[in-house]
């Protein structure tokens, strides 16, 4: 009885958190609403200012890209027609006709100029699109994309969640509020953004694939695992996302709710910030590997639904190194490594994370392992904007974090966290540096035959799994719970689905 009255005074006390019987109906009955949680409040829905699944989730209902990746991981037209290759440097596109913005503005070429300009100039998602070098416009509806040198994934930066296209005159109204307000060319249009609970989409009437079934989309702020599954069960919400593993088995048998799995582009990790003490001795950092187990992080944090990683990118990414040994527990080399750094006597630190109940309680799990080497480690938890802010300025010494290869490709992942050119608030958070690192990545992106661009991304992994800048921890799987009666609904690798064919069954 005691079990049950806790739950119960939970669930009165959630409900009164976030609302209560939010109205998902129309007068005739009808379901118009989908509600979604998830574990972070976005940071912007500027696409240029925000580049993390909290933010990338609502913006892909928001605006489209050029192209797109479906299902198979083929490149499919959206904005475009079609593409022509005509040099090793440029490439034609040819813009549908008829696109409008949220705004009524229709879409041309001079916004693909303008997107891809104001992209560059982003210290966040420059590096997406590093060798793009010009858009040229021909007409309102043809332009060329000239890069800087031959660039194989082109296309599959332009299918990247930040290079969705903006409307220039909307942007420029909108100075500095813009990502408040953004307009897109999507399914669903913005209507309001209540800081701290839930951001409100409204259906677009003259999207151009055809009107989406639903008149809103609800984004609801939910840090909470835990809490995020009693929504569901309750019925306040329709989609969750990020479940906590302890709650999967109870989601699954639920009546009314379903569980849906899949293989991510994600890897969790510990971060270190190569550039303060003791941390930039590469010995520390192999000691802290060698001082976790991985094992019983993913039995006892992921249940399972987590493999473990030897690769700062994963099997399902091109390129992805299965030769690189797995790291194994080994204290008493660890403990030589201490000494061996000049840190025998031990040290104290800090282990910064966000709100996600998996990265806190990995934390915790590796707080206690590092005792045994002589590192007392203070856990510091942040809310996610904070933690992303300040981990972008370089202010942490360790970091649980994650990060989704989004394209499947691992050009944008690989730069974004390890290149020297993208310190802090564009990915990499342990501001690593390494030249034979930078030349791999930069020449993958220049090499056109397949193979050779592997065996580059191969070595950049080599690398970097021996001089660790981060640890990578694991592979894990991702997971949401919905209504029994929502169709349309599928995860995507990139971990921002679109909702576009989301809808209540009749």
């Amino acid at each position: 009885m005691k079990k049950h009255l806790s739950l119960a005074l939970l669930t009165v006390g959630f409900i009164a958190l976030y609302g209560c019987g939010e109205k998902k109906t129309s007068a005739s009955g009808k379901k118009e609403k989908v509600i979604v949680a998830q574990g972070g409040e976005p940071k912007s829905l500027d696409p240029h200012a925000a580049n993390e699944t909290g933010s990338s989730r609502i913006t892909a209902q928001i605006y489209n890209n050029l192209v797109k990746k479906d299902s198979d991981s083929n490149i499919v037209p959206i904005l475009v027609q079609k593409w022509e290759k005509i040099s090793d440097t440029a490439t034609l596109f040819h813009l549908k006709k008829g696109i409008k913005f949220h705004n009524g503005e229709t879409l041309k070429a001079s916004d693909i100029a303008f997107t891809f300009k104001r992209m560059k100039n982003s210290a966040t998602v420059a590096h997406i699109i590093g060798p793009l070098k010009d858009v040229e416009v021909i007409d309102d509806y043809t332009f060329k994309i000239i890069t800087s040198a031959p660039f194989a994934g082109l296309l599959d930066h332009l299918a990247h969640s930040a290079s969705v296209i903006v409307n220039e005159k909307a942007v420029k109204e909108g100075g500095d509020g813009y990502g408040q307000k953004p307009i897109g060319t999507g399914p669903f249009m913005f209507e309001s953004w209540e800081a701290g609970q839930k951001v409100v989409l409204k259906q677009n009437p003259e999207y151009f694939a055809g009107s989406p079934e639903l008149k809103q989309l609800v984004f609801r702020n939910i840090p909470e695992g835990g809490n995020r599954s009693i929504s569901l069960e309750t019925g306040e919400v329709d989609i969750a996302f990020d479940l906590d593993t302890v709650d999967l088995e109870r989601i699954e048998t639920h009546e009314k709710l379903a569980l849906k799995k899949a293989p991510s582009f994600t890897i969790n990790y510990l971060g270190f910030n190569t550039n303060k003490k003791p941390f930039d001795n590469p010995l520390v950092r192999e000691a802290v590997s060698l001082a976790i187990d991985m094992d019983s992080i993913i039995a006892t944090v992921y249940k399972g639904e987590a493999s473990r990683a030897n690769s700062p990118i994963g099997p399902f990414v091109f390129g992805y190194n299965s030769d690189l040994a797995f790291h194994k527990l080994n204290v008493e080399k660890a403990k030589h490594l201490m000494k061996e750094a000049g840190h025998e006597g031990g040290i104290k630190t800090k282990i910064w994370v966000d709100e996600n109940t998996a990265r806190r309680d990995t934390a915790t799990i590796i707080q206690d392992q590092l005792k045994t080497i002589g590192i007392d480690a203070e856990i510091e938890i942040l809310e996610r904007g904070a933690f992303l802010s300040n981990t972008g300025k370089g202010a942490h010494e360790m970091m649980v974090s994650g990060w989704t290869h989004s394209t499947g490709y691992p050009d944008v992942g690989m730069t974004s966290l390890f290149h020297s050119k993208t310190p802090g608030v564009a990915g990499n958070r342990a501001f690593y540096s390494n030249s034979e690192v930078d030349y791999c990545l930069d020449e993958a992106r220049k090499t056109s035959d397949a193979e050779s661009r592997k065996t580059l991304y191969k070595k950049a992994q080599e690398l970097i799994q021996k001089e660790l800048p981060v640890l990578t921890l694991s592979y894990p799987m991702q997971n949401a719970g919905v209504q029994k009666n929502i169709t349309g609904f599928e995860l995507s690798a990139n971990g921002a689905p679109q909702l576009y064919n989301v809808r209540f069954a009749d």
